[in-house]
């Protein structure tokens, strides 16, 4: 059964790391690092490329509740970022709690021995895989696969 590709983002102050699902919703692996400066509608068109490209039906977006499950000005932004993505695009926006994601993106790079220059250019986009593969993990789990 094909649900339709899914991307996660993990949305930082200058960067968003961008993963995609396969067709069937059950593995991620990265794809991008998107740069923008303070306006994040400088992101539109990127994720238009591949959301268009791809035709993605669902986003994941990380949303980076504090440890204490408070939501600070960073999942406040996520927040805001969501509403941008639903009035962008035609597809549902999903927050995903990604709190440590990626700390585990980082300590799995630091892991594979991957320079810190290199890891640099990709902690986001692994995180972002994070954030995407557990939300599919999730809707698998939920449907009973």
């Amino acid at each position: 059964m094909s649900i339709g590709k899914s991307i996660g983002l993990d949305l930082g102050s200058k960067t968003c790391g961008v993963a995609i699902s396969d067709g069937l919703g059950m593995f991620a692996h990265p794809i991008d690092t998107l740069y923008y400066d303070t306006d994040m509608a400088q992101l539109e068109a990127p994720l238009r490329k591949i959301i268009e490209k791809d035709r993605v039906k669902m986003i994941a977006l990380g949303f980076p509740k504090m440890m204490n499950n408070d939501v600070g000005l960073r999942a406040q932004i996520s927040e805001e970022f969501k509403a941008l993505l639903e009035s962008w695009f035609d597809c549902e926006v999903v927050l995903v709690d990604e709190r440590l994601t990626t700390a585990a993106a980082t300590k799995q790079l630091i892991s594979q021995d991957v320079s810190r220059k290199k890891r640099k250019k990709v902690v986001d986009q692994l995180a972002a895989v994070h954030i995407l593969q557990s939300h599919l993990d999730r809707q698998r789990f939920l449907r009973g696969d």
